[in-house]
């Protein structure tokens, strides 16, 4: 199991408009710190925590962050309306588009996705593949 995903960002309150954008839709809660942005589902009394959370820092080595070639992180979306809200929230919050909201026929029928990059340049993708709605096929 994914236990965090973490980030590197050069500006952090530019990372922090474009994650606060749509994370807080997603139920993900904000803490931040000298360190950085970390961003984790609530975790009900007596349980143990929802996994992964996300943490948004500076670089440990104080050299600039890099965007990994052929990386991605997807965040998973209630439904399609959902995602076509969020994309639209995080491209007015300072992220680039990488691919709007729509299937793709190289997945399945009901994978509806849309790309974006961060102002770092990572690759974030808002996704829902609920069965109970509209398909790709009809």
């Amino acid at each position: 199991m994914i236990a965090y995903v973490t980030v590197g960002a050069d500006d952090i309150a530019r990372a922090k408009r474009f994650y606060s954008a749509f994370l807080p839709a997603l139920d993900y809660g904000l803490k931040e710190g000298p360190e950085g942005l970390s961003y984790r589902l609530p975790v009900p009394e007596g349980q143990r925590a929802t996994l992964p959370d996300f943490y948004v820092k500076p670089t440990f080595n104080g050299q600039a962050a890099t965007a990994g070639n052929g990386a991605m992180i997807a965040f998973e979306a209630r439904n399609q309306a959902e995602v076509r809200a969020l994309h639209a929230a995080a491209l007015a919050a300072g992220g680039a588009d990488e691919g709007q909201p729509g299937f793709r026929t190289s997945y399945g029928p009901h994978f509806y996705v849309s790309y974006l990059r961060d102002p770092q340049g990572n690759k974030i993708a808002l996704f829902s593949s609920d069965p109970r709605e509209p398909g790709r096929d009809g």
